[in-house]
Order: structure tokens, then C-alpha cells, then sequence
């Protein structure tokens, strides 16, 4: 990274690959995931829509939108984490507009949700944690909460297939 490089210019890099690599999962978008990023952790919101009630009856968050939401938030983080070199060196700048630039995303290989709690009809957020990354394969563990960081709604631990090549 050029240390002369002007700070917005550096923001505006990370903003940019970052909102390539979201962009290019069209569940994600159709869940209405976003990230909100603060160097290089990331803060994965899920905002609240009716589209995502399992249970109208309580109401509560359909308990596949809450593992698709978690699993999300560990494959973006895993890509990000994967990138942030490479992305803070200059050597890649993802661009949604030219797909060939897009890092390919690592493969689920196994999955496992505990849901603690049931998700309220409101924002929900999550961050993950890369516990191993290797070249063939990563773990990650994941949280979900919504109004307060220590009362989760879900955990999860998964395990990855990072992309060859």
C-alpha cells in the first residue's frame, strides 16, 4: 500500500471491492444483506422485512433466513479475509461491473446452526470469525443477535473448500 495514498482513495477501494463481492450473490441481495465495514471487520446486517416471518404467529424470523444470513456473513468475511492483502496492496480491485475480477467465493462443506433464541420482527446483525484458513480449507464461527450483542439468537460453526487457483 502506497502510504502517500489519500485516505478516501483507500476508502473508497475497500467500499468498492467489498460491495463487488456482496453484489454478486443474488440471495444475499434478495435477503436484503448488507455490510457495514470498519477497516477490515465487517458487521453484517440483515434488515427486517415481513418476506422474512417464518412464524407469523409470534412473529419470528424464518429459522432459513437466519442460517442463510449466517452462512452469508461467514463466506463474505472468509473472501474478505481471503482478499484484504492483495486488496490493501492494489494487486486486485474487485469491480461488480467486470465479473472476471470478482475472487471466487469458498464452498460450504458442512454447516451447523444452534438457534438460541427465536428472531424478533427487527434488524438483525452478525460477525464472523475465521478460525483457520488454510489453502484448501477454512472454519469459521458465526453470531447473530439483534437489539443486544450478548443475548444471540444463533451460532454457527462451518467449514469451507477455499477456491483453487
Amino acid at each position: 500500500m502506497d502510504r502517500n495514498e489519500p485516505l478516501d482513495q483507500i476508502k473508497t477501494r475497500r467500499d468498492s471491492a467489498l460491495n463487488a463481492l456482496v453484489s454478486g450473490v443474488p440471495y444475499m441481495n434478495w435477503l436484503g444483506i448488507r455490510f457495514d465495514r470498519r477497516g477490515d471487520e465487517l458487521t453484517a446486517v440483515l434488515p427486517f422485512d415481513r418476506k422474512l416471518i417464518g412464524n407469523p404467529q409470534l412473529p419470528a424470523l424464518h429459522g432459513g433466513v437466519t442460517a442463510a444470513f449466517l452462512e452469508m456473513t461467514a463466506i463474505v468475511e472468509l473472501a474478505w479475509a481471503a482478499m484484504w492483502e492483495d486488496l490493501e496492496s492494489g494487486r486486485i480491485a474487485p469491480d461488480a461491473a467486470m465479473p472476471e475480477s470478482l475472487p471466487r467465493l469458498p464452498k460450504t462443506i458442512d454447516f451447523t446452526v444452534d438457534y438460541l433464541r427465536s428472531g424478533l420482527p427487527r434488524d438483525a446483525y452478525a460477525r464472523a470469525n475465521v478460525v483457520r484458513s488454510g489453502r484448501r480449507y477454512a472454519s469459521v464461527q458465526v453470531e447473530a443477535w439483534q437489539d443486544n450483542r450478548a443475548k444471540l439468537i444463533a451460532q454457527a460453526t462451518a467449514h469451507f473448500l477455499m477456491p483453487q487457483g
